[in-house]
């Protein structure tokens, strides 16, 4: 089970949210570049990145500081966040991103995500989320009627390599997991997965690693390792 901390990105700055909620962020760094080092330095093998302002206006906003970041670290970064036409996606790749992550632009657009997944065969997962039980995207403000499976099976039809999922409702709240819902989903699922949402202590971390053989790739680590209520160096070394 691979440990991955997080970078949001708003305004130039790690922050992080509550919910999901634009205007709830806590800002804890003004250096991107020196936070995602410090967590490379803990013993970090991927780095999970998100536009956050990109996600919320629909088209790439941090480019600068997310390749800097990618330029300045040796283990591998993920991106999420504002991905939404094929130049972008080139030009995160080309500078050495090594994991897309597509949100909105996998349910609105099929034709781009099944191009997307062609052209760049193992590079592209998709962030489908819930909030509500319903799936949401355009930075979790909206919600569409699409079942869960339906979703799944379409997505893996289009070429995934993976699914990266957030429990919205819990995001940013440090109360802890439940890992029924992240079974039920591992379950739909025949690509790996990665989840997050909520991960709160060193005692959740135990509860998802019991899933790990049945499809949970990693987990997503944001405000418990900047709060200090998880050791990013310990739960690096204790699950790798």
């Amino acid at each position: 089970m691979i440990i991955i901390p997080a970078i949001d990105l708003k305004d130039g700055k790690c922050v992080r949210l509550l919910k999901g909620e634009e205007g709830t962020e806590t800002v804890f760094s003004t250096n991107p570049v020196e936070t995602a080092q410090k967590w490379e330095s803990c013993g970090a093998s991927w780095i999970h990145v998100v536009d956050l302002d990109g996600a919320f206006e629909g088209s790439a906003v941090n480019q600068e500081i997310i390749v800097n970041i990618a330029k300045n670290v040796k283990c591998n970064v993920q991106l999420g966040g504002g991905i939404r036409d094929m130049e972008t996606a080139y030009l995160y790749i080309s500078a050495g991103i090594d994991r897309l992550i597509i949100g909105t632009k996998a349910f609105s657009d099929p034709e781009f995500i099944s191009e997307l997944c062609s052209k760049y065969p193992g590079k592209i997962s998709v962030g489908l989320d819930t909030k509500n039980n319903k799936i949401a995207v355009k930075g979790w403000k909206e919600v569409i009627d699409l079942e869960m499976d339906e979703a799944i099976k379409g997505l893996e039809k289009s070429g995934a390599a993976m699914f990266v999922h957030t429990n919205v409702d819990k995001d940013g709240t440090m109360e802890g997991i439940n890992t029924e819902p992240i079974e039920k989903f591992i379950n739909y699922c025949s690509v790996p997965v990665i989840a997050s949402g909520g991960i709160a202590t060193m005692e959740d971390l135990a509860k998802l690693s019991v899933l790990k053989d049945k499809g949970l790739y990693g987990v997503i680590l944001g405000k418990s390792i900047y709060s200090g209520s998880i050791d990013l160096k310990e739960a690096v070394e204790r699950y790798k």
